[in-house]
């Protein structure tokens, strides 16, 4: 494992085993409670001191039969506590109706969104349109309940500290039943005064309707208390919507409809998953809906809407507005096309050069007029990129990201890059070749406690947006199990490995909570 300041050069081949990165996928086969984790490499940071939480596909396999693609999987939550430079693991699948069902049958008896099927062909599918929430997207607090995120229903409860499922939670009557709920939330650090968590829900069709919804994550004066809504509006547009993320600004959330269509008739007649049934329109770009925050600048303003660039997008990075130009800036992973794996396709034996890779691009969009001018930012294979979360809807400098140990072409990612996205500068630190990363999750470093000296904690080192650490889950191809890696967030240098006696198949999204 290393760090490098200087890209590989164009056309190195890969350096990764195909065995390798798909021995990953397999079922998590315990739960663990506390369980102390020692250091293999370095040393776990005194001043760490918080909880990692981590969600994934954790059951890939039922009976005999695989899931047809891993975000199919159930999710399982995996914690990662750090107080005074120990470290302590719990994971737990959340006990969704689904999984709980399937345990007791041990076989699958609900299709997938991404083209699992039940036993018994298209017949036993057909006309099968119920949705099992499987909670494997993302995982966050919101007041004292930790959500399991699963975007095409509510959230899971969960307890922050056990990890025990609680109930499938409506947030004390904000959502209908069935009501789709974001599994990619941003945390508003305190644009309007105090901190918030935005999200939305999407219900989508010929016009599909956002619902954009703002949540306390403290206690306020008045009577607020964490997690209660402090924000809710509505706002319809023509068209299908595929929405997984978004962005935020102080007055604008920042929305990309794809260019893609969907004919559900392959779902209905059991041939198909409903995300196989979306396709990317040819030759037609997508469409930016800027929607005015409340509180905002431009609160109570009708959205504007403006062509985007061609290409497919699952996640953004951040937004920010420009003071000078009052141009919004986006940056976003854009894809080529809609990258899917077809119902005939093994997903451990993907040709990853057959399908499009992730780069980082940002558009400027003027409000006023219209206009969008975009630029590359990385060109790298990349994926899953976040900002210091205290520059969240500002400008930041820095990112950091998943990327693939070449330079160029498509391959599983398998380093993590510091982007300076002022100079363009980079720092690499590579897992390669036998370990692949997952999303990484920036840590701010804390403000120094009155008691500590001015030797100890200097104010500079503290406020530098790039003071803190990057925590990643790796799968390690040599053991066959998961490390967590924790590397210094300024210079990318490996502060510590933690060997889990866990093995994690790759996950999706994560997020950090301060405090013990």
């Amino acid at each position: 494992m290393t760090t490098t300041t200087s890209p590989q050069p164009t056309g190195h081949q890969a350096a990764y085993a195909r065995h390798d990165w798909s021995s990953a996928f397999r079922n998590v086969g315990v739960e663990l409670t506390d369980v102390p984790l020692v250091a293999a490499r370095g040393s776990i940071p005194a001043d760490l001191a918080g909880t990692l939480y981590r969600n994934g596909p954790g059951r890939l396999e039922r009976g005999g039969r695989w899931v047809h693609h891993p975000f199919d999987g159930d999710g399982m939550i995996a914690a990662f506590r750090f107080d005074a430079g120990q470290a302590y693991l719990t994971n737990r699948f959340v006990r969704t109706e689904g999984w709980l069902a399937e345990e007791d049958a041990g076989k699958f008896v609900y299709r997938g969104v991404f083209g699992t099927q039940k036993p018994g062909g298209p017949l036993a599918n057909a006309f099968d349109l119920r949705l099992k929430n499987i909670a494997n997207t993302h995982v966050v607090q919101l007041g004292d309940q930790l959500l399991a995120l699963w975007e095409a229903a509510e959230p899971h409860a969960l307890d922050p500290r056990s990890l025990e499922t609680r109930e499938l939670s409506r947030l004390s009557g904000v959502l209908k039943p069935g009501e789709a709920f974001s599994a990619h939330p941003h945390f508003d650090p305190g644009h309007h005064g105090e901190p918030r968590m935005v999200t939305f829900g999407v219900k989508a069709g010929p016009t599909s309707t956002i619902r954009l919804m703002e949540f306390a994550t403290e206690d306020q004066p008045g009577g607020v208390r964490a997690g209660d809504l402090v924000a809710d509006s509505r706002h319809s547009f023509k068209g299908f919507a595929f929405l997984h993320d978004f962005a935020i600004t102080p007055s604008w959330a920042v929305f990309l409809q794809n260019a893609v269509a969907f004919n559900p008739l392959p779902f209905v007649l059991g041939q198909k998953g409903a995300a196989q049934c979306l396709a990317s329109k040819p030759g037609e770009a997508g469409q930016f809906w800027l929607v005015p925050r409340q509180g905002g600048h431009h609160a109570g303003a009708s959205p504007v809407l403006v062509p985007a660039p061609e290409g497919f997008v699952f996640h953004h990075l951040n937004a920010f507005e420009d003071a000078a130009t009052g141009e919004v800036v986006v940056d976003s992973i854009y894809y080529d096309d809609f990258p899917s794996i077809g119902p005939e396709v093994d997903f451990r034996e993907i040709d990853f050069g057959a399908i499009p890779e992730g780069q980082l691009r940002r558009c400027r969009i003027d409000p006023r007029t219209g206009a969008v001018q975009s630029e590359w930012l990385e060109q790298r294979c990349c994926e899953f990129a976040m900002v210091n979360p205290a520059r969240q809807g500002l400008e930041a400098r820095f990112a950091w990201m998943a990327v693939a140990e070449r330079e160029r072409g498509n391959d599983p990612l398998q380093a993590i890059e510091k982007l300076d996205l002022h100079t363009g500068e980079r720092l690499v630190w590579s897992a390669a070749p036998r370990g692949f990363v997952t999303e990484p999750v920036m840590v701010p470093r804390s403000a120094p406690a009155k008691e500590h000296s001015a030797e100890e904690h200097s104010a500079e080192e503290h406020s530098a947006e790039d003071s803190g650490w990057v925590l990643v889950p790796v799968w390690n191809g040599a053991r066959c199990a998961t490390d967590l890696v924790i590397l210094n967030a300024a210079d990318m240098s490996e502060q510590a490995v933690l060997e889990l006696p866990l093995a994690i198949p790759y996950g999706l999204h994560g997020s950090w909570a301060p405090g013990g």
